[in-house]
């Protein structure tokens, strides 16, 4: 049965779609795609149908990714029901998403991005949206860490 994994960042257009290009990318070199469902959403929707930033993008295309997701906001009604497990990119989401779960059930899907990294010690992943490209760099270094740590756990 397939392990389905939703990434959740709040706009949808940094973080949640590197996340989402990262896991996929691993997922593909280990040859799991069958075994995975992958996706990524925003705890708004202020960007919803438009493609990752530009920043972002170009960044991620440095390392080999390829950021082909377009923006979504999070559904309570569907997500929670269709994915396994959602993944928060720092408190803010983390805890928008309990306030909108509808069950323990629900609740006990939601984690943090970086309670998977092993070489890095950080306690969410910085939106880069208003800083300069050090920040892209950093959020790519935490979901390349944090990526492998899932999916060691999910493997």
């Amino acid at each position: 049965m397939k392990k389905s994994v939703l990434f959740v960042c709040l706009g949808n257009i940094c973080r949640s779609p590197s996340a989402e290009a990262v896991f996929q990318g691993l997922v593909d070199r280990e040859g799991l795609s069958d075994q995975f469902s992958i996706d990524s959403a925003g705890t708004s929707a202020y960007h919803a149908g438009e493609p990752a930033d530009r920043r972002m993008q170009s960044h991620a295309v440095r390392r080999g990714i390829n950021l082909t997701s377009i923006s979504r906001g999070f559904n309570a009604s569907s997500d929670f029901d269709e994915f396994d497990i959602i993944v928060a990119m720092d408190d803010s989401n983390f805890y928008n998403l309990q306030d909108v779960a509808r069950t323990d059930e629900d609740q006990a899907k939601i984690v943090k991005m970086t309670d998977y990294c092993s070489r890095f010690n950080y306690d969410h992943v910085p939106d880069p949206y208003y800083g300069g490209a050090e920040g892209f760099e950093l959020v790519l270094d935490l979901l390349e860490d944090a990526c492998e740590g899932l999916l060691n756990e999910l493997r």
